[in-house]
């Protein structure tokens, strides 16, 4: 066997090999474009099978098949053009001409072959021009198609290219050397088989690249794109991030890429156009709300058949194939990565992994970007109640030392009009002064002891304190009122507490009672031990709390909403106050209420005997 024998066989077992491979994907997924491809490499692979059954056995074919061989291959051109026209597009005027003179070639050459004997060189040479000037129009129309194209389609589209130009050549220089005398015939025909095999490679890259080649190919778009993945969570827009992912993911399949958005509140898929539009898609809608509502990629090789509701949005977008994979973060659903392209054959089978690797990664990069902006919302709310914060102990500090010095002015004239009636004082705007100050001073002091609470300062140093002995005598202080106080203590309770602030607690609740009951009914207030515990009740026969407010009613600057504001004063912290200091001592607090009825609140207390103290 020669070495020219050698590239011969070699390049017939690459034209058969490639057969095989789109064939048998032809049978999988039936489109245009592998249908085409079948046909080309069918071609090839029937006249292979021709020549070396006729050589094995020894026999020459009648002159009819040889005329059906020819013919076949006059018509390799044309259906690489198709080809063309199934990656990109080609002019229907020139696909509508090469028919024609397809026709007029393989008749004039049946003719002269089968009336005039043999074929002569003139015919010869026109099918070789033929064959050689669509080869290379073939050929630069694939070029102008890669230098559209990115990433692995870009690459393939050079491989057909080349495969193309190459496979011109060969058949120009094998035609022109059917027509040359030795020796040049034999050199433009091993030139021819060398052109051939070279040819046979590049198709098989282009046509039928295997998965490993695909993947290197895909590998440097994908390694700078997950490169740039830890900094796309900290791009200042989330429309910037889109373009990034959207970018990343053209360039790794080498097709066009749009990510929709799941907006939770609407309930609605947010895509961008490229102007920046955003566009609402409805779960269910388009082939990328088909796949983010059942939650798995969905391919279409013809998304106007599969979706003819939406075929003319399809045609806008030249989106002849669609790929669509739902981005999902540990079943939180994201959105959708849809990629399409003007034509089918662009995608392959394992684009549908590459594919949801890029949707998976696009989810950890929009999950990061959720979390930077929910811990950002959360840095931006603690610096605004810091500053709030700031703001209430400031202006509580800065109100109260004129409040102090007004309310001792006031209650120093009221003393002093009570002592000489005579004097003429406004005894009664007087005490009007006195007690509005009071009530103005003890919001001040609420301001501040809400301040406090915020930054876990409330209450202070610790105490033995009988529980019993310290309600009595915080209801024995209180003025006379028209609401009387009973005091039931069931023995001694004793704690190891901040005086003040359960003073402080007391108080709150039982002015509370007062202030919410109508006048001369009575306000029980109950000190007893249960369960390890340090209790104490306040009822009040009042107007009640509505059930849907009691989970709040303790919350910071709530009040139940039955309380009108004009008749009964207050900024909703007296309770807020009351949970504090009893949750800094370990305890608990809470309250039972009926509307019309009036409300008991219970707090328990963490019990120690205060003989237990070092």
């Amino acid at each position: 066997m020669t070495a020219l024998d050698l590239i011969n066989g070699l390049t017939q077992a690459i034209f058969v090999l490639i057969f095989l491979l789109v064939f048998v994907r032809t049978l999988r997924h039936t489109t245009p474009a592998h249908i085409d491809m079948s046909l080309f490499f069918g071609i090839l692979a029937f006249v292979v099978a021709e020549s070396r059954i006729s050589g094995f056995l020894g026999v020459t074919p009648p002159v009819w098949f040889t005329d059906v061989l020819v013919a076949l291959i006059v018509a390799l051109p044309y259906v690489l053009l198709r080809l063309v026209d199934d990656f990109t597009r080609v002019p229907v005027l020139l696909k509508r001409g090469a028919e024609l003179f397809l026709i007029i070639l393989v008749a004039a050459y049946a003719y002269d072959s089968l009336v005039t004997p043999p074929v002569d060189p003139p015919i010869i040479l026109a099918v070789v021009a033929y064959l050689a000037g669509l080869f290379f129009y073939c050929g630069a129309a694939f070029i102008a198609a890669s230098r559209k194209a990115e990433g692995v389609t870009r690459r393939r589209m050079q491989g057909i290219s080349l495969g193309t130009i190459l496979f011109g050549l060969d058949i120009l220089m094998s035609g022109i050397g059917g027509v040359m005398p030795e020796p040049d015939k034999t050199f433009l025909t091993a030139t021819g088989q060398i052109l051939g095999l070279a040819s046979g490679v590049a198709f098989y890259l282009g046509f039928a690249p295997p998965s490993f080649l695909r993947r290197a190919w895909q590998a440097p778009e994908l390694r700078n794109f997950l490169a740039r993945a830890a900094e796309l969570p900290r791009l200042p827009d989330t429309l910037d991030i889109v373009r990034e992912l959207e970018r990343g993911a053209a360039g790794a399949t080498g097709s066009n890429a749009r990510v929709a958005l799941w907006d939770e509140d609407t309930k609605v898929l947010r895509m961008w156009r490229e102007g920046g539009e955003a566009v609402e898609v409805m779960p269910g809608r388009f082939i990328a709300g088909r796949a983010f509502e059942l939650q798995r990629t969905v391919f279409t090789t013809d998304p106007s058949k599969e979706d003819p509701a939406d075929a003319e949005s399809y045609r806008r977008s030249r989106a002849g194939a669609v790929m669509s994979t739902p981005i999902t973060a540990g079943g939180r659903r994201l959105g959708v990565l849809s990629l399409f392209a003007e034509r089918p054959p662009i995608f392959a089978q394992s684009d549908m992994e590459l594919a949801q690797l890029l949707a998976d990664q696009a989810a950890v990069i929009l999950e990061s970007r959720a979390l930077i902006d929910h811990a950002a919302r959360m840095k931006a709310q603690e610096e605004a109640m810091r500053l709030k914060e700031d703001f209430v102990s400031a202006a509580a500090h800065d109100l109260k030392t004129p409040l102090t010095t007004v309310v001792a002015q006031a209650e120093f004239l009221e003393r002093k009009a009570l002592r000489d009636p005579s004097s003429p004082a406004d005894l009664q705007g007087l005490q009007r002064i006195v007690r509005e100050g009071k009530r103005l001073a003890a919001l001040v002091t609420d301001l501040l002891d809400a301040a406090r609470l915020e930054q876990g300062r409330l209450t202070a140093e610790r105490e033995p304190v009988d529980l019993g002995t310290l309600v009595s005598e915080v209801v024995a202080r209180q003025q006379p009122a028209a609401h009387a106080t009973d005091v039931d203590v069931r023995g001694a309770v004793v704690g190891v507490y901040d005086r003040r602030r359960i003073e402080q607690l007391v108080e709150n609740l039982v002015e509370n009672a007062k202030k919410y009951s109508p006048e001369a009914t009575p306000v029980q207030v109950t000190v007893w031990q249960q369960d390890g515990e340090a209790r104490v009740s306040v009822r009040d026969h009042g107007i009640g709390i509505p059930p849907t407010d009691l989970p709040k009613i303790f919350e910071r600057f709530s009040r139940a909403s039955n309380v009108d504001d004009r008749r009964f004063h207050g900024m909703g912290l007296g309770l807020y106050i009351c949970r504090g200091i009893v949750e800094e001592h370990g305890g608990r607090i809470w309250a039972e209420s009926e509307i019309g009825k009036g409300s008991t609140f219970h707090v328990a207390l963490p019990l120690q005997d205060g003989r237990r103290l070092n």
